[in-house]
């Protein structure tokens, strides 16, 4: 009797196409973070023009709120739960508890801007009781970098991952950050908002240049044959602390002493001269050092390749930054220029870089872009020469500057959002599960 040997057909785990937005943490926080980041700014930019947008806050703050604890910060953790999955082989946060997290998001961007929209209201204004609106805003957007923190700590610790345990105690520097801001903003500590969004700026800088030195060479020795890309010791410490010295003197200066000594900054000219040159400092001292690292990652090499020379680009704006920042602070240029070669310039075109590259990677799908990322690319880092370089260069044209580099970013932004709600809502290619 002859037997017919049936082989079994293994079925993917996840069938392409099913329904998996809430997989892995990166899909829901690329998401909602790249279509807010078009819609924000949109209507940023309109409220700038002259337009009537009820916003809770003084416009230019929140702009500045949201792009920072809301983008960016989204960003960051749909990264580092994905991350740090690979990381620790632990799982991070997915199903109804990722969902929470987003939920506790979009709760903070809906209060911050509903708010405005009460007659009359303002951030402290509105009372529930005992207990005024502004103080549940600032509850809601503490909360979050805290949650997502420790939900990031706990699968690190459960993988005894040792390495990466500082990414949590940044997204709780974060926190703190928020705290400051929100305290500023209620009256309780007045003075400290500006100090506040600078401490966070300096966390993301920090992500950014950890992550920086550990991706783009690698990205680019394996993008591009012959490449070359190197990483020397000394220039890698000096570039991480001197991120972290500024940071520290940020802290010092912007938030520490207005609380502890409340009366120096107003009443001592002498210290906060001092304080100005010292930041100087130690900002020019960090430009070099994060010039040469980029240029030892071989970024001349990468012009073929969109996904790796979307991240050179955009690294180059780091050491533009520390040097404007410099300038700044020295009273040669206004401040918001630096400002923005690091948001729009540095964070803007890592983002999207990342935001793409780590979508492809964990779908299941080719490492290359089409020609509708790099339109969206192309769009981010106009977005930054409008913001920046025009003015500098012309500060006649600073008001169309402005408005078109919103338009550049939120054309960008939006184009990246519609090519990848279908990627990012939808199962792995390979049934992979993530």
């Amino acid at each position: 009797m002859q037997f017919i040997q049936l082989e079994e057909v293994r079925r993917p785990a996840v069938p392409p196409g099913s329904w998996a937005l809430w997989a892995l943490g990166f899909r829901p926080f690329y998401l909602v973070a790249s279509a807010f980041a078009a819609l924000s700014v949109a209507l940023w930019a309109l409220q700038f023009a002259g337009g009537s947008v009820p916003l809770a806050l003084p416009g230019l703050l929140w702009h500045a709120h949201e792009m920072v604890f809301g983008y960016t910060l989204a960003v960051v953790v749909g990264f580092l739960f994905t991350a740090g999955r690979n990381w620790s082989g632990q799982p991070t946060p997915t199903g109804r508890q990722l969902q929470a997290l987003v939920a506790l998001w979009l709760t903070g961007r809906l209060a911050v801007f509903a708010l405005g929209a009460w007659p009359g209201a303002a951030l402290g204004w509105v009372t529930l009781g005992w207990v005024t609106l502004g103080w549940v805003v600032l509850a809601v957007n503490v909360a979050f970098p805290i949650a997502t923190g420790w939900a990031l700590w706990r699968s690190l610790r459960a993988g005894d991952n040792r390495r990466n345990d500082f990414f949590p105690l940044v997204l709780g520097g974060i926190a703190l950050a928020q705290l400051a801001f929100h305290l500023s903003e209620l009256g309780v500590l007045p003075g400290l908002g500006r100090g506040g969004l600078q401490l966070a700026l300096d966390a993301v800088l920090f992500v950014m240049a950890v992550m920086g030195g550990r991706v783009i060479p690698m990205f680019t020795n394996n993008g591009v044959r012959g490449a070359g890309a190197e990483r020397l010791p000394g220039v890698e410490r000096l570039a991480l602390g001197s991120v972290l010295a500024l940071w520290a003197v940020d802290a010092l200066t912007g938030v520490l002493l207005p609380i502890l000594w409340p009366a120096l900054p107003g009443d001592s000219p002498l210290a906060a001269a001092a304080g100005a040159w010292l930041v100087a400092a130690i900002a020019l001292l960090a430009a070099g050092a994060h010039a040469r690292r980029w240029w030892l990652w071989q970024p001349r090499a990468t012009t073929g390749v969109p996904l790796v020379w979307v991240l050179h680009l955009a690294y180059a704006w780091i050491p533009l930054h520390l040097l404007l920042r410099a300038a700044a602070q020295a009273g040669w240029i206004t401040p918001s220029l630096a400002t923005h070669a690091l948001t729009v310039g540095a964070i803007g075109g890592l983002t999207i870089g990342m935001m793409t590259r780590t979508a492809r990677g964990h779908t299941g799908r080719a490492l290359e872009a089409d020609r509708w990322e790099v339109a969206a690319y192309g769009l981010i880092a106009l977005a930054a020469l409008a913001r920046v370089a025009l003015p500098l260069v012309l500060p006649a044209t600073t008001l169309v500057a402005i408005l078109a580099s919103a338009l550049l970013w939120a054309t960008g932004m939006g184009v990246y959002a519609w090519r990848y709600w279908p990627i990012l809502t939808r199962a792995r290619l390979d049934g992979r599960p993530g």
